[in-house]
């Protein structure tokens, strides 16, 4: 429940600085773009078994602003929610800076880095030692903090009228906390999504 409250926070505050945005003079870059991702999970190390990412699906909504009035400097805010059957599901909210250098006409590469927090839920119903007697603790997971590093291939025109600038992202998410023996456990996120300019 409480989760759920968060997620909805997050989300009013996103489409308020949406709607904010909207009413701002025009820049060389237009703030406050809808950035819509399909999102694909997996605990794992970096470019390791890259397939069992497609076996866990997600969704993610988030926007960003301009750093310097263009588009090659970016503030990000993003919140994620992935589906994960053997790990557990998981929200992730986080923010990140990214430089992105023209490669040729309108396609871009990214770099980006950040941090956010993720609320990690258990795939099973879990017990705990009690008095010597197992007591159900269900499902729900616990919050950890996250350090997003990625990197993404894009395309952006900003003289078209169309409003959306397409994008693929790979992510390494460094977790804190998730387990006592490993103090830093990598998860990766495949991104595929969409810049969605309303101006």
């Amino acid at each position: 429940m409480k989760t759920t409250k968060l997620i909805g926070t997050v989300l009013g505050c996103l489409l308020a600085l949406i709607s904010r945005g909207q009413t701002e003079a025009p820049r060389a870059y237009r703030n406050f773009p809808l950035v819509v991702t399909l999102q694909f999970h997996s605990l794992s190390l970096p470019f390791r078994d890259l397939k069992t990412n497609f076996t866990n699906v997600g969704l993610g909504l988030g926007t960003e602003v301009s750093l310097n009035g263009r588009h090659n400097w970016a503030q990000q805010f993003n919140v994620v929610w992935y589906r994960n059957k053997v790990v557990g599901n998981g929200v992730l909210a986080y923010t990140q800076t990214a430089w992105r250098p023209a490669l040729f006409s309108n396609i871009y590469t990214e770099v980006k880095a950040g941090a956010g927090y993720l609320m990690s839920f258990r795939p099973v119903e879990s017990y705990k030692s009690v008095e010597g007697e197992w007591v159900s603790v269900g499902h729900k997971g616990k919050g950890m903090l996250a350090v997003p590093v990625g990197i993404s291939i894009g395309y952006n025109n900003p003289n078209s009228r169309t409003p959306f600038s397409p994008f693929a992202s790979y992510q390494m998410v460094l977790v804190n906390g998730y387990n006592q023996s490993i103090p830093l456990v990598p998860q990766t996120l495949i991104q595929v999504g969409s810049r969605i300019h309303f101006h």
